[in-house]
């Protein structure tokens, strides 16, 4: 993911909605963001993750403070830093806000107009060419012959033979549906929508597709390959005492499908309650929260002798208890979170990942499992595993797939 986004439009923006904020509380959260944005060496703005944290603390203080006005306009500047509002719209909707009613901008509307009268005569052509080999079609056919051409405009080609100019291949958006559902049926991909452009718009794929019976074979032996690959990856990692918790939480993203079959896939939000940031924030099947709480793997004990049984040492209890004020924090949140980032903590669960068996080789690997799995059979909503457990599941689900 790249760093939060720092520049002068943002810059502005925060100095107007400091200009309109009330509360004192809202003003001094809206000035260490803007005194952050401003600190920048020689003159530049500078952002990273303080700016994401100084403007989540303006954002809250302006809830509890009910400026709804002020709320909205952080939001935006946080989508903004974030990349998910780009900067044309970001710029010519606050030219329109309650606080600043300048001129509309002028480039952008003769821009739009003119990209908007382009788009109406080449569709006029398009029915006119279309009437012209069907002289009796009906409005209807018209119609659906121009949408077509409009799904397929998605796969514009612009072909080596004849520079400027480019080519409408007609079929692909159906090709590039029919595509993606299988992908999202039947081979889990990051972005299926994605993953069918790129294939329909590759000949070679397009052959390969052709030439299977339903254009699964290669692509499914293609994904279990990249799976197996990371978890052998995985493995070294896990095995090594040497290997940091980052390094863990780098490696384990974008492998929810490491998880199960419970898991559909990563959320994109990792701090969703001031100050608690989690490691891996996943997406059950059934739309619930799941946090992942990740810890060393090898290099630490996990379980002690205690009255002639085994039993969890304080790291994992420690784990634990961290894991279940990820949980409070997020039941105490939950209407807010399902507001701002339209996810559902009502019934978050957590999953602790913490040590490998090797470190505790005078313990067999299955009385830590055992350790462990009646330490989780006495809690509600957290379980713990160790990271060979994960990967070995993982593997034999692979195997059966």
């Amino acid at each position: 993911m790249t760093s939060p986004r720092s520049d002068m439009a943002l810059e502005l923006h925060l100095d107007k909605i400091l200009s309109v904020a009330s509360a004192e509380s809202v003003k001094e959260a809206i000035a260490l963001a803007l005194a952050h944005v401003r600190s920048g060496p020689g003159g530049r703005r500078r952002g990273g993750k303080r700016l994401t944290e100084l403007l989540s603390a303006a954002r809250l203080s302006s809830a509890r403070a009910e400026e709804w006005e002020v709320l909205r306009s952080l939001q935006d500047a946080v989508h903004y830093t974030e990349g998910r509002l780009l900067r044309p719209d970001y710029e010519e909707k606050y030219r329109l806000h309650y606080f600043d009613r300048g001129p509309r901008d002028r480039f952008g509307l003769d821009s739009i107009s003119r990209t908007t009268s382009a788009i109406l005569e080449l569709w006029c052509m398009q029915a006119e060419k279309y009437l012209v080999d069907h002289p009796d079609a009906s409005l209807e056919n018209v119609l659906n012959h121009v949408r077509k051409v409009g799904e397929d405009a998605r796969f514009m080609q612009a072909p080596e033979e004849d520079p400027a100019r480019y080519r409408i291949p007609r079929g692909a958006a159906e090709l590039a549906l029919w595509t993606e559902r299988v992908l999202c049926n039947r081979v889990e991909v990051s972005d299926p929508a994605e993953s069918a452009r790129r294939i329909v718009s590759s000949a070679e794929a397009l052959s390969i597709l052709a030439m299977d019976e339903d254009g699964q074979t290669v692509l499914r032996a293609a994904e279990m390959q990249r799976r197996s690959a990371s978890l052998r990856r995985l493995r070294e990692m896990i095995e090594d005492d040497t290997t940091t918790e980052h390094a863990l939480q780098r490696a384990l993203t974008g492998m929810h499908w490491i998880f199960g079959g419970r898991v559909i896939s990563q959320a994109e939000q990792r701090r969703l309650v001031p100050g608690d940031e989690v490691d891996i924030p996943l997406i059950r099947g059934d739309g619930s929260f799941q946090v992942v709480e990740l810890k060393r793997a090898a290099g630490a004990k996990l379980v002690k002798e205690h009255r002639g049984s085994w039993v969890p040492r304080r790291q994992v209890h420690d784990a634990v208890g961290q894991a279940i004020n990820y949980l409070v924090g997020l039941d105490e949140s939950r209407e807010r979170i399902l507001e701002e980032f339209g996810v559902d903590t009502r019934r978050a669960s957590a999953l602790v990942l913490v040590g490998h068996p090797c470190s505790q080789p005078e313990v067999s690997e299955r009385e830590i499992n055992e350790a462990l799995r009646i330490h989780t059979s006495h809690l509600n909503r957290v379980e713990v595993l160790t990271y060979k457990e994960l990967v070995d599941s993982a593997e034999r689900a692979l195997a059966l797939g």
